[in-house]
């Protein structure tokens, strides 16, 4: 299995910001702790303007590039413009990207950021620049590598960019599972929506995604899933509002790689937010993902039924 990872996801911020940026390091230290037969850690090519332009304007293009953002749009990303943000924002997609070139190849592929889908055609939001995963959707289709993505988003903040980016785009599919009253406050309507309550929990929640995917099985018939492996539905998250445990939300990953595995679908994993109280509960998190993706590379089933968690 092919995992991506670069130091450019490590931006340099003010002290005291509220993003943790340190989880990637030391999600990568732990992920080369675990490597096994099998796992590469690969460094990511950055995305081409070209393949940003497939999915965001020109000129919001050029303004990122040149550092001529508004004061507005600086407040809703929530980083200060610099070349390394720039570089980060590209690196990242590129993760994305390679990571489904990857999944396409073995069936599974992983970047250790990305899950940027708070960017929309032309405007950040919510520390997300470029949208991987509409850039790595729209990449490959313009390829001919394949024509039907389904995008499969279980961060807790729902995927506004994502969502304005494939409206009315039959070839692209967008699933997500969000907190109802969480960020963004303006939900454009995916093809898929499920929002849940405050302080849903762990069976609540497999429910809730069980019935997604059959849904989804039911109106669409991808060639590759982008997942969006969120660590902030976790009880602990400081953004979060949901109630999952971290074993409900190991559950979340199985039943998304079951999913993928009992169709033969490939599957590219992007790590989406987290914001633990305790920084190494979100690692933990996402190195589970990393972990169990793994398991899925392998061609195991790894859960049957979200009736499975208490054994889990």
């Amino acid at each position: 299995m092919r995992v991506f990872h670069c130091d450019s996801y490590i931006l340099r911020l003010p002290a005291g910001h509220r993003f943790p940026m340190q989880k990637y390091g030391r999600l990568r230290e732990r992920v080369v702790g675990e490597l096994g037969p099998g796992w590469e850690l690969l460094h990511p090519p950055a995305v081409s303007d070209g393949q940003i332009l497939l999915a965001h304007d020109r000129d919001y293009l050029a303004r990122v590039k040149d550092g001529a953002l508004s004061q507005t749009e600086l407040r809703g990303l929530g980083f200060p413009w610099s070349p390394e943000l720039v570089e980060r924002a590209r690196r990242s997609a590129g993760g994305t990207l390679a990571a489904a070139r990857a999944a396409l190849e073995h069936g599974v592929g992983v970047n250790l950021a990305g899950g940027t889908h708070h960017a929309g055609i032309a405007r950040p939001e919510g520390f997300c620049v470029f949208n991987d995963a509409a850039i790595t959707a729209r990449t490959l289709q313009m390829e001919q590598r394949l024509r039907r993505v389904a995008i499969v988003d279980c961060d807790v903040h729902q995927g506004n960019g994502t969502a304005e980016i494939f409206q009315d785009d039959p070839n692209t599919f967008t699933l997500s599972l969000h907190g109802a009253k969480n960020f963004p406050f303006d939900k454009p309507l995916g093809d898929l929506d499920r929002a849940l309550a405050d302080g849903t929990g762990d069976h609540e929640y497999l429910d809730c995604l069980e019935q997604a995917l059959t849904l989804m099985d039911e109106r669409f018939s991808p060639e590759l899933i982008i997942y969006l492996a969120g660590a902030d539905p976790h009880e602990q998250d400081r953004l979060g509002r949901l109630n999952l445990t971290r074993e409900g939300l190991a559950a979340r990953d199985l039943r998304v790689f079951d999913y993928c595995r009992d169709r033969n679908l490939p599957v590219a994993v992007a790590m989406a937010g987290g914001y633990g109280r305790d920084i190494e509960d979100t690692v933990a998190i996402h190195l589970e993902t990393v972990r169990l993706a793994a398991t899925c590379a392998r061609g195991d089933r790894v859960m049957d039924s979200p009736a499975q968690l208490e054994s889990h």
